[in-house]
């Protein structure tokens, strides 16, 4: 870390060459982890899926057609190559709506992070900075969300508002930011111990302009790497959600509601509920190999493992 008592200046600017060669240097270590190669390819397959969902989904996913209810996969019996992994008990394509799907759980673990991260860093930078009162009112709120189940808090959110997309984003986003607020207020409370910060207060600089320009740009790390392991856990938690029908409302497809909807053909037709189970666990499992290759690259005292 760079701690260079010049306040104007802590991150010297990257040149054309230097950001070449720190790309290629990330490129390096992602080939020499496995696991950060799988989870990037299972992670950009995800987003590309998610991107092009009409030209590769080969069926409407929410047209019903009940003369072909409940049609095995391809491989099995009376399955046809047209329904890949076979229909549901309205007759709806299972690959078709997957790959639908994919934007769904995507775009609200994506927009709820973002939100969490966007209250979890103000609050974490603010309160380790300030400290005094402000820290003590700031952690005291983070005391009580702590105190309450997250998932108890979601569900009374839920039955006020009216479900929907923008709903569950805010709601899991608002319920979201105490693991940014902690981890960056416990770093700010170190960085501002450091000398580029003293020469920066000393000189004049505005208490504002130090948390922008000094604290923010040296957090960022930890707070992409808290981003990419919570993009995870939003899935899952949007997925459940969906389940319990108090998340994404029918007629949009989401990997939860078809979990839901084949619950009841667990025993005589598994491929409704088992599909969508596979695409959460793989895509869930991409963002966790991603976020742990990121972690040992990012943090100094983890970089000699990867």
């Amino acid at each position: 870390m760079n701690t260079n008592t010049d306040s104007t200046v802590f991150i010297e600017p990257e040149t054309r060459d230097s950001r070449n060669k720190v790309i290629l240097k990330w490129f390096k270590l992602l080939l020499r982890s496995r696991t950060g190669t799988v989870g990037l390819l299972i992670v950009t397959s995800v987003v590309l899926i998610a991107i092009f969902a009409p030209l590769l989904a080969p069926h409407d996913p929410v047209k019903m057609n009940p003369l072909k209810a409940l049609q095995p996969p391809a491989w099995i019996g009376n399955g046809t190559v047209n329904h890949f992994l076979g229909t549901d008990s309205l007759g709806r394509d299972i690959l078709s709506r997957i790959i639908y799907g994919t934007r769904i759980s995507l775009l609200v673990g994506a927009c709820s992070v973002v939100v969490a991260g966007i209250i979890g860093m103000f609050i974490g930078i603010v309160s380790g900075y300030y400290g005094g009162l402000i820290d003590n009112i700031f952690m005291r709120i983070v005391d009580t969300f702590l105190a309450v189940p997250s998932i108890l808090l979601i569900l009374v959110m839920l039955t006020v508002f009216d479900p929907g997309i923008l709903t569950l984003i805010l709601v899991i986003g608002v319920t979201n930011w105490i693991t940014y607020a902690r981890v960056i207020r416990g770093e700010v409370l170190s960085l501002k111990q450091l000398e580029f910060v003293k020469a920066a207060k000393t000189i004049g600089t505005s208490k504002t302009t130090v948390m922008i320009r000094h604290l923010l740009p040296n957090v960022i790390s930890s707070f992409i790497v808290i981003s990419t392991l919570s993009v995870a856990t939003a899935i899952i938690l949007e997925a459940s959600l969906s389940f319990l029908g108090l998340g994404i409302q029918p007629p949009t497809v989401s990997w939860g509601g078809m979990l839901s909807e084949g619950r009841d053909y667990l025993a005589t037709n598994w491929w409704i509920a088992t599909f969508p189970g596979i695409a959460i666990t793989v895509t869930v499992l991409g963002i966790i190999f991603l976020g742990d290759w990121l972690r040992d690259v990012l943090d100094p005292k983890l970089q000699g493992r990867s």
